[in-house]
């Protein structure tokens, strides 16, 4: 649908510009296209082409600069399947407006020595960040959560652009020419030549030309020795022995967990969160929920700021209480099924385990948060009032997550944000998301409406209130008896 519209764009561009300054956007654009090419290029290495399959035979076969450039080479072609054809279109539709039929030769002759260097210099960075993430895992970790946090912060931010070009009156194409970089801009104007469009060849244009031709062999042999060390060389310890993964301790309970079996069961399923916080993936999808409130936030008065603070608290809580363990529980124990199955442990202490967990994670959450918003002038009563509420809403999530989850379990693994995992089905998300979303925001107006004393007791709020404790706490506990039945009936194939 996108190319339907863009193509007669393209054309209508084609028939109207008289120079390449008057195409719109065209110095930002021919700027951002190369450094998207690096990123993507070291992007997909790391997500892809970073390991070979059947390492050990394929370089004992094969030299490993072969390898580099026969993994390029299929990425680059499989980039140009998804993206050539319509580019082509789009290069088509504006070569008609234009009337030059050598536009469609001179952009290719511009564009592949663009597209070579990229992916040769993508390959190479996407292969030192994998030699860096294998020398220091903790590192992973960190930009998996410095991940998210750019990318919460990228979503609030997005909220606040429109206000700020509002008020303060900032011109987009100022913005955008600041980040335009006028030789790369004389480059891609090379691919003009012999059109109406055509400008003076500049020494800079030349200059970045030659450097590409220059720098893509200069890649690949870089790019080749990184790739060699990452797999012919091992990862050694400090002692400098051979790195193997072994236990490093932390599995052992500590209290309350230890007290119960099923908190124990709690704690292992926080450690492997910890250890594998690919698992936990999905929860990124709460971010698009979350960043939006953000100018209500700021714009809030002193008055109305620690309620909206408490009652986001509970909100996030909630969803964190049932969605960081229970929106797969069948999916995310397909490994250690037939050892659970066999187990004395009962299919109840398993599923009060998942949920236990889960609620370590939402729980302090939708507490803490309002307790802290009173000193943001919510008051005493009705911060304690918004804490009560959420352990409540936090165990109805908890239960109605795991029957949910079981109803429909996700066994395979699936790419979720460049990460290979088991995630939950997005069905089952946006239900959750739906359900549990829209009772915890009823729970909290009436929540407030009680603890500020404007709440009227009427026969309809009476039947009203007594449908919506039923439907809460009777679907929760009947997803979570779902849930057990689920596993004592699962079959292994």
């Amino acid at each position: 649908a996108n190319l339907f519209f863009a193509l007669p764009t393209a054309y209508a561009i084609g028939r109207t510009a008289r120079s390449v300054a008057s195409i719109p956007f065209f110095g930002v654009g021919a700027t951002a296209v190369p450094v998207m090419l690096v990123f993507l290029a070291t992007f997909r290495t790391l997500e892809r082409i970073g390991s070979i399959e059947a390492e050990d035979l394929l370089l004992m076969s094969v030299h490993p600069r072969a390898i580099v450039v026969g993994l390029i080479g299929a990425e680059v072609g499989r980039l140009a399947a998804w993206f050539g054809v319509p580019l082509v279109a789009f290069a088509a539709a504006f070569t008609l407006g234009l009337g030059s039929p050598s536009f469609l030769i001179t952009t290719g002759i511009v564009t592949l020595p663009l597209i070579c260097w990229a992916a040769v210099w993508g390959y190479a960075c996407g292969i030192g960040v994998l030699r860096v993430l294998r020398r220091l895992p903790g590192i992973h970790r960190a930009l998996k959560v410095g991940w998210v946090l750019a990318m919460l912060g990228l979503i609030v931010a997005s909220q606040f652009v429109g206000h700020f070009i509002a008020e303060e009156g900032l011109s987009i194409q100022a913005f955008l020419s600041s980040l335009t970089f006028a030789s790369l801009a004389d480059y891609i104007a090379l691919a003009f030549v012999g059109t109406p469009l055509a400008q003076p060849i500049s020494a800079y244009a030349l200059g970045i030309l030659t450097a590409l031709v220059t720098l893509t062999p200069v890649g690949l042999v870089i790019a080749a020795r990184q790739a060699s060390k990452l797999w012919f060389t091992d990862v050694e310890s400090r002692d400098g022995t051979q790195g193997t993964k072994i236990s490093t301790g932390g599995f052992t309970a500590p209290r309350p967990f230890v007290w119960t079996r099923s908190g124990r069961i709690a704690w292992g399923f926080l450690v492997r969160g910890v250890r594998q916080p690919q698992e936990l993936s999905h929860l990124v999808m709460i971010l698009f929920f979350i960043g939006p409130l953000g100018p209500t936030v700021v714009s809030a008065s002193g008055d109305a700021l620690g309620p909206l603070v408490a009652g986001i608290g509970v909100g996030l809580g909630t969803y964190l209480a049932g969605a960081t363990f229970g929106l797969n529980p069948l999916g995310d124990d397909q490994p250690q099924l037939p050892l659970l199955l066999l187990t004395d442990t009962e299919p109840r202490t398993i599923i009060q385990g998942r949920q236990l967990a889960s609620c370590a994670v939402g729980g302090p959450v939708a507490v803490l948060v309002p307790l802290i918003s009173v000193l943001l002038g919510t008051t005493l009563l009705s911060g304690l009032a918004f804490a009560v509420v959420g352990i409540g809403m936090c165990l109805a999530a908890a239960h109605f997550a795991v029957g949910l989850g079981s109803a429909y379990p996700i066994y395979e693994e699936r790419e979720f944000w460049g990460t290979e995992t088991v995630v939950p089905s997005t069905l089952v998300m946006m239900v959750y998301q739906f359900v549990v979303g829209g009772g915890t925001v009823l729970g909290l107006l009436m929540t407030w409406y009680v603890v500020t004393g404007q709440l009227v007791v009427t026969a309809v709020f009476s039947v009203g209130f007594g449908v919506y404790l039923l439907l809460t706490v009777g679907v929760s506990y009947w997803s979570y008896r779902y849930a057990i039945r689920r596993y004592r009936r699962h079959t292994l194939d």
